[in-house]
């Protein structure tokens, strides 16, 4: 049942069969087995071994293992004729150790999974009191049963959902359930049955706080059952979308598994077929065609990518926690880049979560107050000039730090400052602070010795000091019509005279006016009381003087007021989602500069009566909503990203992990929010601040950039290998394999693809931004990431497959020792010979073109020779690339890896030559497709 709230409580206790004494324990006991632990329960987990194993899905390593698989074949049958195992199995174990290299960095990452079942566990009240048989008991808070009575006080954690039954100035602090920054008032009424859970006033939920007065309560819900229950299960059963970077990945996976798996086929039909025409029906014919096949694949296969990529967002990611940005999952790091919109919270997100007081109306005038949140520190201004608070400001001040039941904390530190109470209270203590009047000293100089407390129907409240002049004056405080009905004078200018009826219509305006402007205004009066009084109660509070008015609100932090412009700047749409009064989310969105004229505002009540249809027509247009459940959020979310937005949601509260989920990118915040939003957030900002998503946002657009000078490298460099490989395989097919020999083996390709590309290509992703980086709108979601890139990637891999040919063409067949009837007339040992120098001269220079051309590859603008200093700024590329020229050339020379990739130790001579047609990529390319622009791909 989830109208509790509507039931009479004689009803409510019959219908769970419980007393105002509570159940006996045999009772509890008999409950306990029958509705479980007052607990969040988990759900089944993936194992340790089976997220191992997923690693193993990928399209890309999938075509890795069949290409082991067949090569290890091939190994194996060329070591029964005499083969050596080293070379024979050389590429099998190159390959293997990639397939379990890129798996293990995926597994490591996904170990780190969703624990947010656990979070929320640790949210739950650990002991609690009770009543059991009219005895009041303290037990662990997952023993609690439906039909118990809890007892609350100040500080308590609410431990489970409970109908109020009595409540002495309780209220609670809901904020991480409903978003409201307000404590809300408990009574134990009766309310409407559609009442929403924001404003159930006889309610009282489980991991919500007790922030003044006591009561007592009966349990209707636990563990799952309860509100809190309800959003963990939206949590644990949402099913989690692949972000736009890992859709881009394995659509490009896709593809280019079709092509690979079409190409090799066609390349082994043919040779195949080949063979079987020239009647050699011999094993080593089909060998020979399976190992052309596995060439191909192993060049075509961007075997680097996942692992370069997460390589590059790891690096991301370590990056943006120096920025007080933690990632949780890596591929958030690249998506923070392509946000279109960011949904944020209001309280404790744009604004700082503390109660401030704005502006003070006395002596018929305003006084502004600068400074935010709890720390006392800021001035009062009249205009422009700033002021010493002093005459009627000072007892205006006096009396809201002394009607007050608040406490403002300074931390062991002193580095953050907190309030123990009401915000509201808190408030009005810091602002007294401000000019210089602590509280603890104005309590010793004008002690307490009466209250006439607050209470929702009363709507003010009073108490009685006695001051430093021998004095007994009241001190009152509340809503501002109430305290001016009871106030037949007023302070004005240091003098007290009687208050007219256009006195109190001029109030009234002003207390309108702060009001429109999202302000909570509270009224100050005092009166004088005879000394000779010794009772008092609520008859004293009548012929008050009249002090002032107080407006307070929880102000958006100045940074996010300077965010929110970067945003705008960046092309992305900022709107607010609170479960705040419509008129005070209006405001502070207005201020902060997220609603302007022409925008909409939605409360929660007014999206619910729209269809899908009416909503997805304004959706566009809405910055603000207000009064919105968990429920509402996810549906904001989903209509964004039904119309094609990249969405980043922003929160704290446990209300906000639904939508944080849901959302493209979630962003929790580190110091106010619930575990389970961080949890279930792709980013925690440990600032807490909306400042830091900014830059957040424009390191993932670096990120994605870096990304793209990879996938640009990759296949500028890959269709080459692609282009030589496959048209000599199809030659050799027809006119035979020894005339037309593959010039690149599977190991070379290997080595090119992985450890040639590996360094500089790691080196890309440190690469500095371009400085137009915030300057550009969010790239459009539908957008490719090869987008662009068409007329350069073709030219080089044209100019790299043609160097490649040509270098293996020469010492394959110009320069041996009989070139004019090589093959035919020269031995078979010396052919191989010949055979080894040309492929090591090939693979030399596509090595040397691919560590030459990475340099233009670092700009989608500018070629290397135009970008001036920022070509050497980044030193970890410029030494990562000069080590692979070293490297690569040294493993010619080493005897093991001369025999492990087929090689053999290169002239001066022919090195020289290598050389040069390598630094086409260098030289040609840029000045040809990037520094004039002849082709205009970006």
């Amino acid at each position: 049942m989830s109208e509790w709230h509507a039931l009479e409580l004689n009803e409510v206790l019959r219908k769970l069969e419980t007393s105002l004494n509570g159940l006996s324990p045999q009772e509890a006991s008999r409950r306990l087995e029958k509705y479980g632990y007052n607990e969040i329960k988990e759900v089944k987990k993936r194992t340790a071994l089976q997220m191992f194993l997923d690693e193993f899905k990928d399209v890309f390593v999938l075509l890795l293992i069949a290409a082991s698989i067949f090569s290890a074949i091939i190994g194996y049958w060329e070591m029964l004729h005499g083969g050596e195992f080293l070379e024979t199995f050389a590429d099998t174990i190159t390959i293997i150790a990639i397939v379990f290299l890129c798996a293990l960095t995926g597994f490591i990452q996904e170990y780190r999974a969703e624990k947010a079942l656990e979070a929320l566990k640790k949210m739950t009240a650990p002991k609690a009191r009770v009543l059991r048989g009219g005895v009041e008991m303290t037990i662990p808070a997952r023993e609690i049963v439906p039909g118990d009575i809890i007892i609350l006080e100040e500080g308590d954690r609410v431990p489970a959902d409970a109908r109020i039954i009595e409540a002495i100035e309780l209220r609670t602090n809901e904020a991480m359930l409903t978003g409201e920054s307000t404590p809300v008032h408990k009574e134990p009424t009766i309310l409407k049955a559609e009442t929403p859970v924001s404003e159930r006033r006889n309610m009282v939920y489980s991991a919500t706080h007790v922030v003044h007065g006591r009561g007592k309560a009966v349990v209707v819900a636990t563990g799952m059952n309860t509100e809190f229950g309800k959003i963990a299960e939206m949590v644990q059963t949402m099913e989690e979308e692949k972000t736009p970077l890992q859709r881009k990945l394995d659509s490009f996976a896709g593809k280019m598994a079709k092509l690979v798996i079409g190409v090799c086929a066609l390349i082994f039909l043919i040779e195949a077929v080949e063979v079987a025409v020239q009647m050699k029906f011999e094993v080593e014919g089909f060998i020979q065609a399976f190992m052309s096949s596995i060439a191909l694949a192993i060049s075509a296969v961007p075997e680097g990518l996942p692992a370069i990529v997460t390589i590059a967002l790891a690096l991301g990611a370590r990056e943006l926690a120096r920025r007080n940005a933690v990632i949780r999952k890596l591929s958030a790091a690249e998506s923070l880049g392509s946000v279109t919109v960011i949904c944020s919270d209001k309280t404790g997100t744009i604004t700082k979560g503390e109660m401030t007081v704005r502006r003070i109306y006395v002596d018929g005038e305003y006084i502004e107050v600068t400074g935010v949140g709890y720390e006392p520190k800021g001035s009062f201004k009249r205009g422009n000039e700033t002021i010493n608070p002093e005459g009627d400001i000072e007892i205006l001040l006096r009396i809201g730090a002394l009607c007050n039941n608040a406490k403002l904390v300074k931390s062991e530190g002193g580095s953050s400052w907190s309030i123990m109470g009401d915000p509201t209270e808190g408030a009005l203590i810091v602002v007294a602070e401000k000019a210089g009047l602590s509280k603890e000293k104005l309590e010793a100089e004008y002690p307490r010795i009466w209250e006439i407390p607050f209470s929702s129907e009363r709507k003010r409240m009073t108490t009685i000091h006695k001051t430093p002049f021998g004095e007994i004056h009241a001190y009152m405080k509340g809503a501002p019509e109430i305290v001016l009905e009871r106030c037949n004078r007023i302070l004005e200018n240091g003098k007290v005279r009687e208050i007219t009826e256009e006195d109190r219509m001029r109030i009234l305006k002003v207390n309108d006016e702060m009001a429109s402007n999202a302000l909570r205004v509270l009224a100050m009066a005092y009166k004088p009381l005879p000394k000779e009084m010794t009772t008092y109660d609520e008859g004293l509070e009548q012929e008050m003087i009249f002090v002032g008015l107080e407006g307070m609100i929880d102000p958006p932090r100045e940074e996010a007021i300077e965010a929110n412009k970067l945003c705008q700047k960046a092309g992305i749409k900022t709107i607010m989602i609170t479960g705040d009064h419509k008129l005070t989310a209006i405001a502070v969105a207005r201020e902060v500069g997220m609603y302007r004229d022409g925008d909409i505002a939605l409360t929660g009540e007014e999206l619910e009566k729209m269809s899908d249809e009416e909503y997805d027509k304004i959706v566009e247009k809405v910055t603000v909503y207000a009064r919105v459940s968990p429920a509402h959020k996810l549906r904001i979310v989903q209509a964004l990203k039904k119309k094609g937005h990249i969405v980043a949601m922003t929160g704290d509260g446990v209300n906000d992990a639904p939508a944080i989920k849901a959302a493209d990118i979630g962003i929790a915040m580190g110091i106010t929010g619930t575990d389970v939003t961080k949890e279930a957030a792709d980013m925690i900002l440990t600032d807490d601040n909306f400042a830091t998503i900014v830059r957040a946002v424009e390191y993932g657009r670096v990120i994605y950039d870096n990304i793209r000078k990879y996938a640009r490298f990759l296949l500028a460099c890959n269709f080459d290998e692609l282009l030589v490989v496959g048209s000599f395989a199809i030659l050799g097919g027809i006119f035979g394999a020894e005339l037309f020999p593959l010039p690149l083996l599977p190991a070379m390709i290997l080595w090119i693809n992985l450890v040639t590309d590996g360094a500089p290509a790691v080196a890309l992703a440190t690469d500095p931004p371009d400085v137009d980086v915030m300057d550009r709108p969010p790239r459009k979601p539908e957008e490719g990431i090869l987008h662009g890139m068409l007329a350069f990637i073709i030219a080089s891999f044209i100019l790299q497959a043609t160097g490649t040919i040509l270098v293996f063409s020469l010492e394959y067949y110009v320069w041996p020792s009989h070139p004019w009837n090589f093959p035919w007339g020269i031995d078979e040992e010396a052919r191989l010979l010949t055979y080894r120098e040309a492929t090591t001269a090939a693979f030399i220079q596509a090595a040397l073109f691919e560590l030459f051309v990475v340099w233009n590859c670092r700009s989608e603008k500018h070629s290397v020779w135009r970008m001036g200093r920022r070509a050497l700024q980044n030193k970890f590329f410029v030494i990562a690339d000069i080590a692979s020229i070293i490297i690569t050339l040294a493993i010619s020379y080493i005897p093991i890896t001369q025999q492990l990739f087929h090689l053999t130790a290169m002239n001066i001579r022919d090195l020289a030559y290598i050389f040069g047609v390598a630094s086409w990529g260098l030289i040609v390319l840029p000045e040809v497709f990037m520094g004039r622009k002849v082709l205009k791909w970006h």
